[in-house]
């Protein structure tokens, strides 16, 4: 909210993708923080200037001369002076007239004559934004998940284990156009747990090793070793996962040797398994809604 408002500060009226780009330089982003997003696609810089622009509109700091364009107020020049550093929620409450609100959203409500005065919450208040508290919600679930699916992954047999391997590639989108993929014989499958077309004919194909470690283990370099012998004269790359993890010598092996392979572990496993569907179910979908602009033309 700060740095909308010093950008603001001259006095012009400012649109609203100029003011993006006044505050993206002034802030100097990083082509990586221009870049994050939330889980919803949404640029995450675009999104937090979005609710500083509308929580301080309602307490009267910039206002709306025209759609999608702002000016500072008297009161905005004084929030401002009052707080240099930086103003947090907290300041806009007290602003609101209701510093003890649990969020800020009440807070604006009650000063607008929507609601009357909010009792206190002693719950602590997040400093992100509605979005962003979704996004950061789902982010932590989505952890506590990828700790439960390692940890099933690593309690079922080695055969349940590559199968699952072999499904979430297909489910990547490997597999060509009729998603063939076969599990090798455990007996006879020379370093290689998996075997998955990645056209119709079967001519380019993806070779797999599948290795269920604990957390806390390690897949090593000679286990690396063994899985590119195998791939000799089959194959010039392939896809090594564990429900563990690398160690040192193995990345760096990975690194240098001519034969391609890439290397899963089992957070980045996980991380897959539910971004694609595999081993997980969708429990509750939300729906966010914003004022359609359009409209109101």
């Amino acid at each position: 909210m700060a740095p909308v408002l010093r950008e603001l500060l001259p006095g012009a009226v400012v649109k609203r993708r100029d003011l993006e780009e006044l505050v993206i330089a002034a802030e100097q982003l990083t082509d990586e923080e221009r870049g994050e997003t939330l889980s919803s696609g949404q640029l995450k810089y675009r999104n937090r200037i979005g609710w500083a622009t509308s929580y301080l509109g309602r307490v009267g700091a910039i206002a709306r001369p025209a759609r999608r364009q702002y000016a500072i107020t008297d009161v905005g020049r004084k929030l401002l002076a009052d707080h240099p550093a930086g103003i947090t929620e907290k300041d806009l409450r007290a602003l609101a007239g209701d510093p003890t609100a649990p969020h800020t959203w009440k807070a604006l409500r009650a000063r607008e004559g929507k609601v009357g005065t909010v009792e206190a919450d002693p719950a602590p208040v997040s400093d992100l934004d509605p979005e962003e508290q979704i996004s950061d919600g789902i982010a932590r679930i989505n952890a506590t998940v990828a700790d439960e699916l390692r940890t099933r992954l690593h309690d079922n047999s080695p055969g349940f284990f590559e199968d699952t391997v072999v499904a979430l590639l297909v489910a990547m989108g490997y597999g060509g156009a009729g998603g063939k993929a076969t599990v090798t014989q455990a007996s006879n499958d020379g370093g290689i747990d998996g075997i998955i077309d990645q056209d119709a004919l079967g001519l380019s194909r993806v070779y797999v090793q599948a290795k269920r470690y604990a957390p806390d283990n390690s897949v090593g370099r000679p286990e690396l070793q063994a899985f590119v012998g195998a791939l000799s004269g089959k194959a010039d790359s392939g896809v090594f996962i564990t429900t563990g993890r690398f160690s040192k010598g193995a990345i760096e092996y990975a690194e240098i040797v001519p034969t391609r392979v890439i290397l899963i572990d089992g957070a980045r496993l996980a991380e897959l398994m539910i971004r694609y569907g595999v081993g997980v179910q969708v429990k509750q979908t939300l729906k966010i809604v914003e004022v359609d602009e359009d409209f109101f033309e």
